[in-house]
């Protein structure tokens, strides 16, 4: 196991906004893991990261066996609000896994507004809202070919009708795209003024774009400048981890913080740039960044580019922006 960093500035109250748990089976085609709770908790523990809560987003976890299509994802919901009580009992630390949960919900659905509301039933003020993975690039992602349905799939008239029925319960959407679909984003932002949207993962680069790392950057910054111009469009930044090109790592990789800091910093610094910390939080994404480095590695990566910025900006990225987007105003204090 590879050592794990000292934290710097430990005393930083931190909300990760991005979490996920999950076993991933070797007949998925992946790589075996497991990340449950105890694979959290001692992370985070050993991280030595002030964590006060996490934020769980959807990652097909626990799915119901049978029943209605539509309401077997209720049961990655249940998983979530069992390790939610897990950690609120005070038995297992100080810091509070999925705190808030943000649900899988197929918004394309006829009965999505009665889904909706069974989450809610589910999970109560825990959730806080749906994430939705539309990433779609021509060459594949993680070693699978990518769903055609998936590169359009925000623009159309039943995902809309399913977002805006989000909207009207004061939901927010978290939306997993790659930065070439961020026009679709910007249009549903449009149609949809009033509703907290989440872009995950810095709107990640598409592979399958220019080659040349310059260009690719350019047109990258770009449409993420164009759909930043929506007040109620929020960013992520993390996920720059993940290897989308190959199936996920089981185990963290090597780098240190400030090699992880250095790699990311133009990409990080752009998005704080479009976005201000007001609209930016910083993510983990574990355990799909863990590919490149260990948790405490990663925020210390964090710390280190938020360094020159003022209390008030580094305390937006590293919590505010995520207590206002998922409305947590209860997390207790780290430590």
């Amino acid at each position: 196991m590879i050592a794990e960093e000292p934290p710097l500035d430990p005393g930083r109250t931190i909300i990760d906004p991005h979490l996920h748990h999950w076993e991933i089976f070797a007949h998925s085609g992946q790589q075996p893991q497991r990340f449950l709770f105890d694979e959290a908790r001692a992370e985070i523990a050993a991280s030595g990261q002030a964590v006060a809560c996490s934020v769980y987003v959807e990652c097909g976890q626990m799915y119901r066996p049978d029943g209605p299509p539509e309401l077997r994802p209720l049961g990655e919901t249940e998983f979530a609000t069992g390790l939610a009580a897990m950690a609120a009992s005070g038995a297992y630390g100080p810091c509070r896994l999925a705190h808030r949960i943000v649900g899988a919900i197929d918004l394309t659905s006829a009965n999505a507004a009665a889904v909706i509301e069974a989450h809610q039933r589910v999970a109560g003020e825990r959730f806080r809202g749906v994430r939705t993975n539309t990433a779609f690039s021509e060459g594949g992602l993680f070693g699978f070919p990518c769903d055609p349905a998936l590169r359009e799939l925000v623009a159309s008239t039943a995902f809309r009708a399913g977002a805006a029925e989000l909207a009207a319960r004061d939901l927010s959407l978290d939306v997993w795209c790659l930065d070439s679909q961020l026009a679709l984003v910007a249009a549903l932002a449009d149609r949809l003024p009033d509703m907290a949207i989440v872009v995950d993962h810095c709107a990640t680069p598409d592979p399958a774009g220019p080659a040349d790392p310059g260009a690719r950057l350019a047109l990258w910054a770009g449409r993420l400048r164009e759909v930043a111009r929506r007040p109620n469009v929020h960013v992520k930044i993390g996920g720059l981890g993940m290897d989308v090109t190959g199936p996920l790592a089981p185990r963290s990789g090597p780098a240190s913080s400030a090699q992880l800091a250095e790699r990311w910093r133009p990409l990080v610094e752009t998005c704080i740039d479009i976005f201000t910390p007001a609209r930016a939080m910083f993510e983990s994404n574990f355990p799909p960044d863990r590919a490149a480095a260990t948790y405490g590695a990663t925020w210390n990566a964090f710390k280190r580019l938020a360094a020159a910025l003022s209390e008030d900006e580094q305390d937006a990225l590293f919590r505010g922006t995520a207590a206002r987007v998922y409305r947590i105003s209860e997390a207790p204090a780290a430590g």
